[in-house]
């Protein structure tokens, strides 16, 4: 298929997330090292503005390891990502696309070798990589498995793509000092924030946040798991007739996240009589009017983009400053 039929189909996406799932655009980066074959990938059609054939570029001066160069895309100049070498892979055929993605209020390209398709997934059906060497290296948070069509299964990675933009474009705006971001206020004495992302970079920032605010902690990877320890604290709150809003002071959440995501930990959240007062702040990748509309409807107090320190603290003080767990 053609990158204009892809293109138009990126602009035709429903909303779906009101029921758990997302579609991804799957393409490909050339031979993957060990394997020698060309393996699938995967990102979340939300974050591709476009995808447009590869033009020529204009060298940066002083350019990262692994930027190609910036293009200027209708009057926006923007860096072009190798992202075949990123991975490891191999391209056969060239890097014949860009991938244009936006996201924590950002813009740049990722070249690709080719795409493939546009499938519709449930995130209860993605599986996080806990165990993959790519995890480790801050590369893939989930793998998928698809239906090869011949009775089989074929598995595509789903990249981290903003722990590998931390990676190859490293800003120092993620730093956290107590003189930007100040101090959280005082919690009740065994109450956290409970924090859900799937991304280890994004734990590790969220994490850094967290401690330099001094807000103790519990942290998940994923809203399936948020969710079962939040099922467990009710439980335990219930068992010694206290208000699980003295122990959760407020959910912190991604939105993409494997098994279930933000929208739907928010409503889940929301719709318990136990539980809907508590408030949920979305920090996310997935920015734009259209994006935080959906958060609003899901019922979250707040919205923040990756990762942006000092609005985050700015934010978790605000919705805390009503919380019953706040002394």
């Amino acid at each position: 298929m053609s990158s204009t039929a892809f293109q138009k189909e990126v602009d035709e996406r429903t909303n779906l997330t009101g029921s758990n799932k997302f579609e991804m655009l799957l393409f490909r980066l050339g031979r993957a090292p060990g394997s020698g074959q060309s393996e699938l990938f995967g990102i979340n059609v939300f974050k591709v503005r476009e995808i447009v054939a590869m033009p020529a570029l204009t060298a940066m001066a002083g350019a990262p390891q692994h930027v190609l160069g910036m293009v200027n895309l209708r009057g926006q100049v923007i860096p072009v990502i190798d992202l075949p070498a990123v991975i490891g892979c191999t391209p056969e055929t060239g890097l014949n696309l860009m991938l244009v993605t936006e996201f924590a209020r950002t813009t740049q390209a990722f070249a690709a070798e080719s795409v493939e398709d546009i499938v519709r997934l449930d995130w209860g059906k993605i599986l996080p990589a806990d165990h993959t060497a790519s995890v480790a290296r801050g590369l893939v948070t989930s793998i998928a498995r698809l239906d090869d069509g011949q009775g089989g299964v074929k598995l595509v990675q789903i990249l981290d793509v903003e722990s590998i933009l931390q990676r190859v474009m490293p800003s120092e705006s993620i730093e956290v000092k107590k003189e930007d971001v100040g101090t959280g206020p005082m919690l009740k004495p065994g109450a956290v924030v409970l924090a859900a992302d799937d991304s280890f970079v994004a734990r590790t920032m969220i994490e850094q946040e967290l401690k330099t605010l001094g807000l103790p902690f519990i942290m998940t990877k994923n809203g399936q798991e948020a969710w079962a320890t939040l099922q467990d604290l009710a439980a335990d709150c219930k068992a010694k007739g206290v208000p699980v809003t003295d122990r959760v002071a407020v959910v912190l959440s991604d939105l993409e996240m494997p098994e279930m995501d933000g929208f739907t930990l928010t409503r889940q959240i929301k719709g318990d009589p136990t539980l809907r007062t508590i408030p949920v702040v979305i920090h996310s990748s997935l920015t734009g009017d259209t994006n935080e509309q959906h958060v609003q409807r899901a019922g979250a107090d707040g919205y923040v983009a990756k990762f942006a320190a000092k609005e985050l603290a700015d934010t978790l003080r605000q919705v805390l400053s009503r919380s019953p767990a706040t002394v």
